[in-house]
């Protein structure tokens, strides 16, 4: 590997582990957001769009995550199916890598057009908070690029080194005999 194929790697590396930490960050959020509505409700006040903005985590979080949970092994993937490939499975791993990376692409493509129609549209939540959708929106944007980004990232390093930058569990690397 090249010194530019290594600083790439660390760098994408390092981005897939931001993602990570920024999901783990915004579900942190959604705990101090239901501590803050229980706090409110015990001393008799209101946190009106404490709800919405509990939701607008989880979504970010969720997305957020995607690339880092990747990398990890801890998407549901067809390992029993790769597992029973044998020699075809570098071919196997290579498909859904593919088939993976373009759905990823075309959600990505179109997250960023949903968040720029709401942007461009002025379209607020209908909740009690009415922010403007096209904020919350921006987490389902950059997790989908992040995802897109991570399987396109290791389809090229499976074509190229025959290796991914998955982290397999202990369940998948078991070998099916």
């Amino acid at each position: 590997m090249t010194a530019l194929g290594r600083t790439l790697r660390k760098i994408l590396d390092a981005v897939y582990f931001g993602s990570g930490v920024l999901a783990a960050l915004f579900m942190i959020a959604i705990l101090g957001i239901i501590v803050l509505q229980m706090a409110a409700r015990w001393f008799g006040f209101q946190a009106p769009g404490s709800t919405s903005y509990a939701g607008y985590c989880m979504a970010a979080s969720s997305f957020f995550a995607l690339a880092y949970a990747l990398n990890h092994g801890a998407h549901i993937r067809v390992g029993l199916l790769l597992n029973n490939l044998g020699r075809w499975r570098h071919w196997g791993e290579g498909w859904c890598l593919l088939v993976g990376a373009a759905l990823a692409t075309y959600f990505a493509r179109y997250a960023i057009k949903g968040a720029w129609w709401s942007y461009k549209l002025n379209d607020i939540s209908q909740g009690q908070d009415a922010t403007p959708i096209w904020i919350p929106q921006l987490a389902m944007v950059f997790g989908t690029i992040l995802v897109a980004v991570a399987l396109w990232d290791n389809l090229i390093r499976l074509i190229f080194t025959g290796e991914t930058n998955f982290r397999e569990e202990a369940l998948d690397a078991a070998k099916v005999e």
